[in-house]
């Protein structure tokens, strides 16, 4: 398409104007950003209206043909920025067709014309023009820190002999030398102008600051900040300071929680924090327009490292435009091009509502200052706004998980899991994570981890859930490594502390456990978790005060109070005050229900229960599994009440449970390689049959020392029931080596009453053996435990018969 003589070369195109001699897109007359190479490649295809422009000619118009590059990323790149800038889409597209190993096609009808006067928004850094060859595609006049080396530029060493001959040089090849001397220099130069140097590195931290909002519309506040952490959350490269840092820091600054970080604020924390860069943005009106402007500032300089700004024709437009700055932004800073390609989905992914981010938003900076229970409305409220939000849909699934109330988790992960598709490569990868582990499917959840850490080598989520799956299966040490990897990657989740205090505990690394808990607390990190494991390791350190101090701290707290008054409750129980664990077992069902949380309530009670079977108190054990049922029939309430039934001899009840069970959940690892063995083996012993219960009880052996969800209660039944296997079966030595294990395992047993009631059984052992001495021991260590116990308990009289035979 050849223009008139003397006129400029502007070709037209619905609301687009193509300018050729300027190097510049317009739409409207308002100027649109457009890199050099995306430009040409428009310019191509818009020349060649109608007819296929294939790869190879492409690949020619950019590169010639001495030119190693990575062509196919590269023009998958342009094409990319082209339909960006023109909101076209690669499924319905109305400008560029692609037709599949071919090439592309503009298909949009369009004409020559005059150039129209056109203002720039951009007044205060205005882009300097490309100058446009159709023979020789010339060099931008400005560095284009988008397009990294990388894309442009690969040296290509020259193979060279294994022995070289001294050269000598002769005077008449110096002018020749000095002048490809010269030549490398000013190509360097070249190329270092217009490159630049990469302003980051991936070692260094980016602080995230809040939007500046001009519109009036506060429908964009905290929504565009989390918009652009979902953006940069997809990066590898980009390290963004925590949001725990970030309140951390301003707390630490006289600043309070709901203070904005603006600019201002932004750059001190950048200092405070030891950072590089401040990531910020600002929406403004322009006309009926919005323009969206993105930016990363040096903190220590005040420089400008890099600046993208977007029009958004309205306010439903203004995620994409937010999505197509901040891909820009990355390379600028020095992400290579195939990493932004690769995690570049755009924010309406997650979600296309500015009113559902907002209140996810609040949801995360709830949970992060008030804890889980407060946060879950927002989430909620994300949800009713979007109902295809996935991320929201997870949010509920991690805070209803570590809430203990599996059901309502597993629904709103599995929710999550179908809407995948529709998010982010690191949140899809959090998505399938949080799904299988509540299935129970650890096999694939431990490949999820694998690709995670793959991608993102400096996430601690994967190293943390690794270690959750180590734990289970009783690989303490491997699990310890995970754990204190996902420490040094990230210093400041408080739940990192919890899970790592709790392997402490399980390894009887008691000083350790404790320099854990203390750090957490010294960093400002505190929760009913971390609380929860403080108390346990008070347990184990015979600590009443520090154990009333973590229940008192729980006092009115949702979420938080009712899991430590059923440890103490627990506590009671294993020193046989049995009337006083029964009523905290009251209160903790009271306090969950208060809370809405009926299925933790209904764990404390079948917890309760399976107490009271091991006791002998056989119709309070039954009376208390139909309360738990009755209040929330969830999967692990199923499992303890499929247990509690087995040991009183329901075996009828407890089959139909397993059955659902083994029918619901049959890829869950947890339950079949641990609690239903467990469960099939109790009802063995029922009937008699030792031989059956110890063969069940094989598959679990590889993790009888595991604590598997909901950790850490109920821990150790595999091996108290293949204690008891052996007692029935007259095998005295075996039936003590098992009882052992409990005694050996504090920190795993903890405060359940297994613990203690291993010392009863082991003296029953030793009486089959016929080691009299060391019978009459161990029924001293149960008594001298239980002395202050209720004096009605079943089993503690027939312990004081058996005793007293032996005297």
């Amino acid at each position: 398409m050849a223009s008139p003589a003397g006129e400029p070369s502007v070709i037209r195109f619905g609301a687009f104007e193509l300018d050729a001699a300027n190097g510049e897109l317009r739409k409207a007359g308002l100027s649109l950003k457009i890199h050099p190479q995306p430009f040409r490649v428009l310019l191509l295809l818009t020349e060649r209206s109608g007819q296929i422009v294939t790869r190879e000619e492409i690949r020619h118009c950019l590169w010639g043909n001495n030119t190693f590059v990575d062509f196919d990323g590269g023009i998958n790149f342009c094409v990319n920025q082209i339909r960006a800038a023109l909101a076209d889409d690669a499924e319905n597209p109305r400008y560029i067709e692609t037709l599949p190993r071919r090439g592309y096609r503009f298909i949009a009808s369009n004409t020559l014309a005059r150039p129209t006067k056109h203002y720039s928004p951009f007044a205060h850094a205005p882009e300097p023009r490309t100058s446009i060859s159709r023979e020789q595609p010339k060099m931008a006049a400005r560095a284009s820190p988008e397009f990294p080396s990388s894309l442009d530029i690969h040296v290509v060493p020259l193979p060279v002999p294994r022995t070289v001959e001294p050269l000598l040089i002769r005077k008449t090849s110096l002018p020749i030398i000095a002048g490809l001397s010269a030549f490398a220099i000013l190509a360097v130069g070249v190329i270092f102008n217009f490159y630049g140097s990469p302003k980051l590195t991936e070692r260094d931290t980016v602080v995230l600051a809040d939007f500046k909002n001009t519109t009036g519309d506060p429908e964009f506040d905290d929504a565009l900040r989390q918009a652009l952490a979902v953006e940069l959350g997809q990066s590898p490269f980009l390290n963004v300071l925590s949001d725990k840092k970030t309140d951390e820091t301003m707390r630490m600054m006289g600043l309070p929680a709901n203070e904005r970080a603006t600019a201002g604020v932004g750059r001190e924390l950048c200092l405070r924090t030891g950072s590089k860069a401040v990531l910020g943005g600002a929406i403004s009106c322009l006309g009926r327009h919005y323009l969206v402007d993105v930016s990363a500032v040096a903190c220590s300089s005040g420089n400008t490292l890099a600046n993208e700004q977007v029009e958004a024709a309205s306010k439903e437009d203004v995620l994409k435009a937010l999505s197509r700055a901040t891909s820009s932004l990355r390379a600028q800073l020095g992400e290579s091009l195939p990493s932004v390609q690769k995690f570049d989905a755009p924010v309406e992914a997650t979600t296309a509502s500015l009113d559902a981010l907002k209140s996810y938003s609040m949801g995360l900076k709830i949970l992060e200052v008030q804890g889980e229970v407060p946060s879950i409305p927002f989430f909620k409220r994300a949800i009713d706004l979007d109902p295809n939000f996935a991320m929201a849909y997870a949010g509920l699934a991690g805070r209803y998980s570590n809430l203990n109330q599996v059901s309502l988790a597993l629904k709103y992960a599995t929710k999550a899991y179908e809407l995948r598709d529709r998010v982010t490569e690191r949140e899809r990868l959090l998505i399938s994570a949080r799904y299988f582990r509540l299935t129970g499917a650890l096999e694939k959840q431990a490949q999820i981890f694998e690709l995670w850490m793959a991608d993102y080598p400096r996430d601690s989520s994967p190293h943390g859930s690794l270690g959750g799956n180590y734990v289970f299966m009783g690989q303490y040490e491997k699990g310890l490594a995970e754990w204190q990897e996902a420490l040094r990657l990230e210093p400041d989740i408080v739940a990192t502390y919890e899970n790592l205090g709790e392997i402490y505990l399980a390894l009887n690394r008691l000083d350790e456990a404790k320099a854990t808990f203390d750090q957490a607390l010294a960093r400002k990190l505190d929760s009913g978790g971390l609380r929860w494991m403080m108390y346990y390791l008070a347990f184990l350190r015979g600590n009443s005060a520090q154990m009333e101090e973590q229940v008192v701290w729980s006092a009115g707290k949702p979420g938080d109070e009712s899991p430590l008054l059923s440890a103490q409750s627990d506590t009671e129980a294993f020193y046989g005050r049995l009337s006083k664990a029964r009523d905290f077992t009251s209160r903790a069902v009271d306090s969950a229900i208060r809370s809405d949380d009926k299925e933790s309530a209904a764990l404390w009670q079948v917890c309760a229960a399976l107490r009271e079977t091991e006791f002998g108190e056989t119709a309070v054990a039954k009376r208390d599994v139909m309360k738990a049922l009755a209040l929330a029939p969830g999967r692990n309430v199923r499992v303890f009440a499929a247990l509690a039934l087995a040991r009183i001899g329901e075996t009828a009840r407890a089959e139909k449970l397993v059955q659902e069970l083994e029918k619901s959940d049959a890829s869950n690892t947890v339950l079949s390689l641990y609690r239903l063995p467990a469960v099939n083996a109790a009802i063995g012993l029922n009937r008699g049959d030792a031989s059956q219960a110890l063969v069940l009880l094989e598959a679990a052996a590889p993790y009888e020392l595991g604590q598997p969800s909901p950790s850490p209660l109920g821990t150790l039944y595999p091996v108290y029931l293949r204690g008891q296997a052996y007692l029935l079966a007259h095998n005295g030595a075996a039936a003590a080596a098992e009882f052992q294990k409990l005694l050996d395992h504090p920190g795993i047993a903890l405060n359940f009453p297994l613990g203690v009631l291993a010392h009863l059984q082991m003296a029953r052992a030793f009486v089959t053996t016929g080691d009299t001495a060391k019978a009459k021991g161990a029924y001293k260590d149960f008594l001298t435990l239980w002395k202050d116990a209720d004096p009605d308990i079943p089993i503690l009289k027939k312990a004081k018969a058996e005793y007293a035979k032996l005297q």
